[in-house]
C-alpha cells in the first residue's frame, strides 16, 4: 500500500513532464529585441489611434496577440499582412454583425467566433487574434457596442499601423525580413526547379506529406522546405566528414589589379582558360572578380558583329578600358575553414563558377571553382567505396 501511494506522485509527474514544452530556440538579444520592438509598436499604435480617433478606445485587445505574431514569430503564415489586416477587418464586422443580429449573448458569441474563422479560412486571411476581435465586438459590453461599425474602423486603424509599424521594426530593429519573401523564380527563367531541389525530397514528396497529415502547420511551405533541406545538408556533413575549403581549393591563382587593361585581362582569361579572375587593390584585398560575362554583358547587340565589337571593346583608352570599369563587385566569397558542404549551394542556387578564398582581412587566399567542389565530392564517392 505504501508503495503504490509513493508510485503516483512519480507516474503523476512522468505525465507532466511529457506535457511539458520543449525550450524555446532564440537567443538573449533576439528576446531583448522582440521584447523593446512589441513594446514601442503596442504604444505607438495606440497613442496615434488616440490622435487620429479623438476620446475613442486607442486600443483593442488583439494587438497583444497579434504583437507576438509579428515579432516573435515574423515568418508564420498567419503574421503576413494580408492575415494580419485583412483577419482583423474580417473578424470585426462578423462580431458586429453577429452582436446587433443575435440577441441571446452566448449564441453570439460563438456565432462570431465560428463564423470569423471560417470567413478568414475562407478568404486565406486565417489570424489567431480574429478570433478575438470578433468575441470582443459581442462581449465588449454597452462601450463596444454603441460604436457599432465605429468599431470596425478602430480595429482597422490599429491593424495598419501595427502593419506599418511591423515592416519597420522588423527591418530596422530585429533586422530581419518581413513580410514572407515569395521564392526566387529559377535564375535560367525556365520551369525547371534548382538543382537542390531536383534530388532527395521533392515538391511531390511535401505536397504528399501535408495532404497525409492533414493539419494546419503554423510554418510557410518554403520555411519547411528550408528545414528539410538544412537537415539533409547536416546529415551529409556528417557523413562526409572534415572536408574543408583549404583542403581542395587553388592556391597559386592568377590576379590582376583594378587599373588593369581589359587586353590583359582577356589574355589572362585565354591563357589560363579559366572564367573568372579576382581583381587585387593595392593592399591585397580583393576588390572584385572579372569574367566571360562581364565582358559578354558590355557587347550590347546582336550576335552579329561579335567579333568587332569585342575588338572595339578591347581597343578602347581611358578609364573605360580598366578592369574596374567592367568588373563584379561586392564579391561573394568563402573563408578557408568553411565546409564543402556549404558551398553547395553557393554553385548550385546562386549559380557562382569561381568562388574566392579570403583571410579575414579580405586577402586572396585560394580560389575555388565547381571542377574543384566535383572533384572533392567524387573523392569522397571514392573514398566511402
Amino acid at each position: 500500500m505504501q508503495n503504490h501511494s509513493l508510485s503516483l506522485p512519480a507516474a503523476l509527474r512522468g505525465q507532466l513532464k511529457r506535457w511539458w514544452p520543449e525550450p524555446l530556440v532564440i537567443g538573449q538579444r533576439e528576446r531583448l529585441a522582440v521584447t523593446l520592438a512589441s513594446l514601442l509598436a503596442i504604444a505607438i499604435t495606440g497613442l496615434t489611434t488616440h490622435w487620429l480617433l479623438g476620446p475613442a478606445p486607442m486600443l483593442v485587445a488583439s494587438m497583444g496577440a497579434a504583437a507576438v505574431l509579428l515579432y516573435a514569430l515574423p515568418s508564420s503564415p498567419l503574421a503576413q499582412p494580408w492575415p494580419l489586416v485583412g483577419g482583423h477587418l474580417v473578424s470585426a464586422s462578423v462580431g458586429v454583425l453577429c452582436a446587433h443580429f443575435v440577441a441571446q449573448p452566448a449564441l453570439a458569441a460563438g456565432l462570431a467566433v465560428g463564423l470569423a474563422i471560417f470567413a478568414m479560412i475562407a478568404l486565406r486571411c486565417l489570424h489567431p487574434p480574429g478570433g478575438a476581435i470578433a468575441l470582443n465586438a459581442v462581449i465588449g459590453g454597452p462601450a463596444v457596442h454603441a460604436m457599432g461599425f465605429g468599431f470596425v474602423a478602430l480595429v482597422s486603424c490599429n491593424a495598419l499601423l501595427m502593419l506599418l509599424l511591423a515592416l519597420a521594426l522588423n527591418r530596422y530593429l530585429l533586422r530581419r525580413p518581413y513580410p514572407r519573401a515569395l521564392p526566387a523564380p529559377n535564375r535560367h527563367l525556365v520551369s525547371d526547379p534548382t538543382p537542390l531541389a531536383r534530388m532527395g525530397i521533392l515538391d511531390d514528396d511535401v505536397n504528399a506529406a501535408l495532404a497525409g497529415f492533414n493539419h494546419l502547420l503554423d510554418i510557410s511551405r518554403d520555411d519547411l522546405e528550408q528545414v528539410m533541406t538544412l537537415a539533409e545538408m547536416h546529415a551529409y556533413r556528417r557523413r562526409l566528414g572534415d572536408v574543408r575549403c583549404r583542403d581542395f581549393m587553388t592556391r597559386d591563382v592568377v590576379s590582376l589589379p583594378p587599373d588593369s587593361s581589359l587586353q590583359e585581362a582577356w589574355r589572362l582569361l585565354r591563357r589560363h582558360k579559366v572564367r573568372a579572375l579576382p581583381v587585387v587593390g593595392e593592399f591585397g584585398q580583393v576588390v572584385g572578380m572579372v569574367s566571360l560575362v562581364d565582358f559578354l554583358k558590355r557587347l550590347d547587340g546582336t550576335p552579329e558583329g561579335l567579333r568587332e565589337r569585342l575588338a572595339r571593346l578591347l581597343g578602347g583608352r581611358g578609364s573605360s578600358n580598366r578592369v574596374a570599369a567592367i568588373m563584379s563587385s561586392p564579391v561573394v566569397s568563402v573563408r578557408a575553414d568553411l565546409h564543402l558542404v556549404e558551398l553547395v549551394p553557393l554553385f548550385a542556387e546562386r549559380g557562382l563558377h569561381h568562388v574566392p578564398v579570403l583571410t579575414d582581412d579580405g586577402t586572396l587566399q585560394g580560389m575555388i571553382s565547381q571542377s574543384d567542389l566535383i572533384a572533392a565530392l567524387f573523392r569522397d564517392r571514392l573514398h566511402a567505396g
